[in-house]
């Protein structure tokens, strides 16, 4: 019998007219195979080929690609399907489910109306009624109820977005999966939740997944196999529990030396926060102050409801009766699941949506119902880091000139101090050559490199409060461990305090003095980091423990 999936001496390169010996192979002579009900975890940093790899192997690459070598999907070479073919074997043979799942929506259609359009352009012999009824089912499988069927992808949180994408990807009973980072912008809980869901489908059905992830404690637990990428090559596969208690390859060995260094706590570093806190008590100086913060959304029925239902518009509690207190100097991590109503916490704090009731302190200065011009004010000393860098850089301007723009809108800096500063900010968070850097776009960088300019972005006009929301959730392992790393010694140098919004425990531990737990548009929990992580008291803080992926820390066999 034929394997599922086989990947002989695959090579991509994306530049096709380059002379032979001057190809930049993008994915450089890799070989695997993968049978029904196996589960293949591919891992690497940032630009290595992994996701090249997934798309290669579904003929989903432009084509200028440059490919050589053979894929073959039960013993049939997808290199040779015809549309008709291509068109079936993709959905309904392998289904691809994206890291950003805004590019699998389409934004002027609902969620029902994807469904639908998914099941019918394959399933001719399926009713509407036996397609929505089917898509539900599935939706509620991946905890999206039913009364957001008529909803359009805006109005849904990034991690219940990625639910409804692996939901489409589940509709049509795929052999395999192509999972592309799927669980990035997910909650643990809702994270465990799916790969626990993806991996029961793979031993109920015979159904294989090719999970490609920076996540390398996520993929030891769910992957049968690991293969390491770098710089395009396949350097090592095998078991996962041999790769993880005794990888051979050097970079294997930096990959979880990185993933290690954040989920394990160091006890020097404990004692030199603890007495840090001695020498100097952050709690004698609030800094930001939010008592009782109400952020209430009211989804108003459409005419026809209006008009024939007696029911009342729904109101969503996006944040409800939040009260906490933020210390100069202190890191506050809030932690949470996918729309729990973090992020809408720090857009209300920052006023880029108005609260609907309560209090939100700045230095004893109530600020809520500042006029927009007056609150332009105080912007400067609040700046913000968002999950994707890319989204927030203007992508026609070039890197030194996005540093810079902060200052012309505060009116900081001449033309040429600005020049100065930047430079000095590009040299600083690590950006070198810093003449080099300055002249890029966002788009020539990697995710990391792309997120220290957007906290270059942040810093240059000396900020006193840091909002991070996901800054390091989409960046790799040992990547993540460098922007953890320029952060602390930031924080201490440009005397920082940071709101730290994740959705990773482990990173949490590793950065913050206090950590706020946060489950449906509420504070359940606030305490010192340790105890949070040694002593619990709320179930849901419990739950969110127990569900976070941990690496073996404890084989004598890592020699890192």
């Amino acid at each position: 019998m034929p394997d599922l999936l086989r990947v002989e001496n695959l090579r991509v390169a994306y530049h096709n007219r380059q002379p032979q010996e001057t190809i930049d192979w993008a994915v450089d002579d890799v070989s695997f195979s993968l049978n029904a009900g196996e589960r293949l975890g591919f891992v690497g940093e940032s630009g290595c080929g992994k996701s090249t790899l997934g798309r290669a192997s579904m003929r989903l690459l432009p084509s200028a690609t440059r490919i050589e070598g053979k894929v073959s999907f039960e013993g049939k070479s997808v290199f040779d399907l015809n549309p008709l073919q291509l068109r079936q074997f993709r959905g309904e043979a392998v289904a691809l489910v994206f890291q950003d799942p805004m590019t699998r929506l389409d934004p002027l259609m609902t969620i029902g109306d994807h469904c639908l359009e998914t099941l019918l352009s394959h399933q001719f012999q399926l009713s509407k009624k036996e397609a929505k009824d089917k898509a539900i089912a599935i939706l509620e499988g991946v905890r999206i109820p039913s009364d957001r069927w008529s909803q359009y992808p805006h109005e849904f949180s990034g991690g219940m977005r990625q639910r409804v994408a692996i939901a489409l990807a589940l509709l049509l009973d795929p052999k395999l999966i192509v999972a592309d980072e799927p669980t990035t912008s997910l909650d643990v809980t809702v994270a465990a939740e799916i790969l626990q869901e993806l991996t029961r489908l793979c031993r109920e059905r015979d159904l294989a997944l090719l999970l490609i992830s920076h996540d390398l404690a996520m993929v030891g637990e769910y992957c049968d196999r690991v293969a390491v990428m770098y710089q395009g090559k396949m350097v090592e596969t095998g078991n996962t529990q041999a790769i993880l208690s005794n990888p051979q390859h050097h970079y294997t060995r930096s990959l979880l030396a990185a993933a290690l260094h954040i989920q394990v706590t160091d006890e020097e570093e404990q004692e030199i926060k603890h007495n840090r806190a001695v020498q100097n008590p952050v709690k004698n100086s609030p800094l930001l102050e939010v008592k009782d913060l109400k952020q209430h959304y009211v989804l108003e029925n459409s005419f026809l409801q209006q008009l024939f239902s007696q029911e009342a518009a729904k109101t969503i509690k996006a944040v409800d009766e939040v009260d906490f207190t933020l210390y100069r100097g202190e890191i506050l991590g809030l932690v949470g699941e996918s729309g729990c109503g973090k992020s809408t916490l720090s857009r209300t704090i920052l006023q880029l949506v108005a609260p609907t009731s309560g209090s939100v302190k700045w230095h004893g200065q109530e600020i809520s119902h500042l006029k927009t011009a007056d609150f332009r004010l105080l912007r400067r000393q609040m700046q913000m880091i968002f999950q994707d860098p890319l989204a927030c850089l203007n992508p026609l301007m070039k890197v030194g000139e996005a540093i810079a723009d902060p200052l012309f809108i505060h009116q900081l800096a001449t033309p040429s101090e600005a020049r100065q500063k930047v430079e000095a900010m590009l040299e600083r968070v690590g950006l070198t050559p810093v003449e080099e850097y300055y002249r890029r776009y966002p788009r020539e960088l990697s995710g990391g490199q792309q997120q220290r300019v957007a906290i270059a972005r942040a810093l240059v006009v000396q900020p006193e409060l840091l909002i991070c929301d996901e800054p390091v959730s989409m960046l790799d392992a040992s990547v993540q461990t460098q922007v953890l790393d320029l952060m602390r010694e930031l924080k201490d140098e440009f005397d920082l305090t940071y709101l730290f919004i994740t959705h990773d425990l482990w990173v949490a531990r590793f950065l913050c003095d206090r950590i706020a737990v946060m489950n449906a548009g509420k504070i359940v929990e606030i305490g010192e980091t340790e105890q949070i992580f040694t002593d619990p008291q709320h179930p849901y803080t419990q739950t969110l423990l127990s569900a976070a992926p941990l690496l073996d820390t404890q084989s004598p066999k890592i020699a890192l």
